[in-house]
């Protein structure tokens, strides 16, 4: 059957009361309604979703919508029904259903009342459902989320290759794929897997004009996060956690604080996802707390921020979850905290899977760490990854081209980036290219002979990191390019060389390091946490004064994100002091007095209106984990066994117990220092702290001391000295 665009347009208003489309929404169901295969890349808000319901409506037969997410269903097959006047026009059929409200949904399809019928892949795959939809006239398959199907996606589903046998076995009919998120790789596979290679491609921009990005230190984030959303009261976001746990006490922290949100995560009983999420719909509640792996699947236009407390496993999964906010084109804030500590996790989670599936796996990781630390505009490294060019040099809306660092001059370093890329040949990765510009003779390196290339070490006037921030402009000028079917290798492409027969100005902004013992210039402390700039010099010299008079280093008095902290909240008091990060009762009582005194005259100065209303209220009952270990040393229990009794491995025990200290409570751990390590070592760890360290920095000690020195020696004899000498 032949549709006129004026037939469209008419359905468009009465069944949606639209006039226009938006982008390529038109040409896309065009294609839908001549029954040919459709393949279609949009942005989340973009409007994927009329893209299938319109041509449901209109065509003979039922659409079968297949969706990874129950949640999304049940907000589409809402969203359906309030537009129709019947509520039989739409349904799904998924585990939350008994048999009596299946039955009823068959009754509606077999009837003909049914134009969109939504499965889980899982359903799908269940024979009894075959067996009905053969039954049925399907007008076409809509496969939504269809980056599932791909590894190489950021939510890939094994049973999502499924769909096309069973589609074989229902029945012919048109597809129509549907993704807010494909790289080129992801594409390719996609339509390889659904048997729709001929597919009419439908691409969108991926550009998201009217959000903000910005990725933040991961320090004293829970108080960031408090004081962000206080700051943007009654406005609706997400935040997403890593883990079922953290959206619990995450939930728990801000209902304490008076923020009105839910958790939301596969965990929970399908009812109160159901309820909270309608809550969140409704306005009932402000914030969804939610686990990234599970994924929302929420319709709400009117979010306006996202929050990242733990960085995604990939950049398309990045994408997808701050695309929620502003979709309907108003404010959109999108603020992400990253800890490489936290990379580290996520690598950690892979060890024991299939090699293959981790090499994939550490790429996709490898790209979400090169976009938190690049100093490149965060909007044209989002869209170069996703295969779109962005022409402008300052977006605007990023923290980097708001923040922008210094650029350097690089055309000689990117020529021999490209030259040594040449020399070697491409069969290999960035951290490998970096080594051996820096000259670091790895085994790797050594059993290629690379240690014996002209251009080993030529770059060791900079670091690695230096030569990332190189290589990835390298990456997004076209010179470079990485294989992403081959994990990633790089080779010079023809515009590199091209570059290197006629040379042309080429600038560079350094990388921000969030991890470093100084912090990162640009990030602290005045965007990353909104500190007073001249309160924190004055504390810093203070801190030094103070430290002189009691001959310790400056960092046993307070450590710089206490002082950074003090420099937001201004306390005024000894007692408020001990709210600030990582100062107890004892350390408030034993140094706080000048500090508190210089920034009440400071306040007082500056008449300073304080924020005392963010003063972030703990959970009640987290701290028996600390009572425990705190118990535990007073008894000289073994530290191993501590470790064990909690769950913990040593290096997150260690975690705790310098939680401890720095809260202001004094442990004494000499009686397992003197068991398990050798005794001049220990003193030789000491006297550093005492005489020689500028700060508390791991990275610095073992710098100083040398490879004989353990992490885990140093952070133990740090404990000590912290105990003896800052309480």
């Amino acid at each position: 059957m032949n549709y006129t665009d004026s037939e469209i347009f008419e359905r468009l208003k009465q069944y949606f009361g639209f006039t226009a489309f938006k982008g390529n929404q038109l040409d896309v169901i065009r294609n839908v309604l001549a029954g040919r295969d459709t393949f279609v890349l949009m942005p989340t808000g973009g409007g994927k979703s009329l893209c299938y319901q319109l041509p449901a409506l209109m065509m003979p037969g039922v659409a079968i919508v297949i969706s990874p997410l129950i949640a999304l269903m049940k907000n589409q097959v809402d969203a359906m029904r309030a537009f129709s006047e019947s509520d039989g026009v739409a349904h799904f059929l998924n585990s939350s259903l008994n048999k009596n409200a299946i039955a009823a949904v068959r009754e509606d399809v077999l009837s003909g009342k049914t134009k969109l019928l939504y499965f889980a892949p899982e359903s799908l795959t269940k024979e009894d459902n075959i067996l009905f939809l053969r039954k049925v006239g399907v007008s076409f398959f809509a496969i939504d989320e269809a980056h599932c199907i791909s590894e190489w996606g950021h939510d890939f589903r094994p049973e999502y290759r499924r769909i096309r046998p069973i589609i074989n076995d229902i029945g012919s009919a048109p597809i129509i794929a549907l993704t807010a998120t494909a790289t080129p790789k992801v594409q390719m596979d996609i339509q390889k897997n659904l048997g729709m290679s001929d597919a009419q491609v439908f691409k969108s921009s991926f550009n998201r004009p009217n959000l903000y990005y910005e990725v933040r230190p991961k320090v004293n984030e829970l108080k960031e996060i408090i004081r962000y959303i206080k700051n943007n009261q009654g406005k609706s976001g997400i935040i997403y956690c890593l883990s079922r746990k953290k959206v619990e006490e995450l939930t728990e922290l801000l209902l304490a604080n008076g923020v009105k949100a839910h958790a939301y995560h596969a965990g929970l009983d399908a009812a109160t996802r159901a309820r909270n999420q309608d809550d969140f719909l409704h306005e009932n509640v402000d914030v969804i707390v939610a686990t990234i792996a599970f994924g929302m699947g929420i319709d709400k236009p009117d979010v306006r921020y996202v929050i990242h407390y733990d960085i995604p496993k990939s950049l398309e999964g990045y994408y997808q979850e701050t695309g929620r906010a502003g979709r309907d084109g108003g404010e959109g804030k999108c603020v992400t905290f990253y800890s490489y500590k936290d990379i580290q996790k996520l690598e950690k989670f892979m060890q024991g899977k299939p090699i293959a599936e981790q090499e994939i796996g550490k790429l996709l990781l490898a790209e979400t760490v090169s976009y938190a630390e690049s100093s490149i505009c965060r909007r044209k490294t989002l869209l170069h990854y996703f295969g779109e060019t962005y022409d402008r040099d300052n977006c605007g809306s990023c923290d980097n081209c708001l923040n922008p660092r210094p650029k350097v001059e690089a055309q000689g370093d990117m020529e021999l980036a490209l030259e040594t890329l040449g020399v070697i040949g491409d069969k290999f990765k960035i951290d490998y290219l970096e080594s051996v510009l820096v000259g670091k003779s790895s085994t790797l390196v050594k059993s290629y002979r690379h240690h014996k290339l002209e251009q080993f070490g030529a770059g060791s006037a900079h670091d690695e990191r230096y030569w990332g921030a190189v290589i990835r402009q390298g990456l997004i000028l076209g010179l470079i390019d990485k294989n992403i079917e081959n994990y990633g290798l790089l080779s010079v492409t023809d515009k590199g060389r091209e570059f290197l027969n006629k040379p042309y100005p080429v600038t560079v902004t350094l990388d921000h390091n969030y991890d470093s013992a100084d912090g990162d210039p640009v990030g602290v402390p005045a965007k990353g946490g909104g500190a007073d700039e001249e309160l924190y010099a004055m504390l810093k010299e203070l801190n030094k004064k103070v430290a002189k008079q009691h001959s310790l280093p400056p960092f046993v008095i307070f450590g710089e994100p206490s002082l950074e902290d003090m420099a937001i909240n201004y306390p005024i008091t000894v007692e408020e002091l001990q709210s600030i990060s990582g100062v107890g009762a004892g350390k408030a009582k034993k140094f706080g007095a000048p500090f508190v005194e210089l920034i009440a005259r400071y306040v007082e100065e500056k008449d300073i209106v304080r924020p005392q209303d963010m003063v972030v209220k703990s959970v009640a009952n987290r701290s028996e984990g600390k009572v425990y270990i705190i118990q535990s040393i007073d008894r000289k229990m073994d530290l191993q066994d501590i470790a064990r009794a909690r769950d913990l491995d040593f290096g997150e025990l260690l975690t705790e117990i310098e939680s401890i200290v720095n809260s202001g409570t004094k442990v004494n751990i000499s009686y397992y220092i003197a068991d398990a390590m050798d005794e001049e070592k220990a003193q030789e760890i000491y006297l550093y702290f005492a005489e020689d360290a500028e700060s508390d920095s791991i990275d610095e000690a073992l710098k100083e001391l040398g490879p004989e020195f353990t992490e885990e020696e140093i952070r133990l004899v740090r404990i000590k000295f912290i105990c003896e000498q800052g309480h």
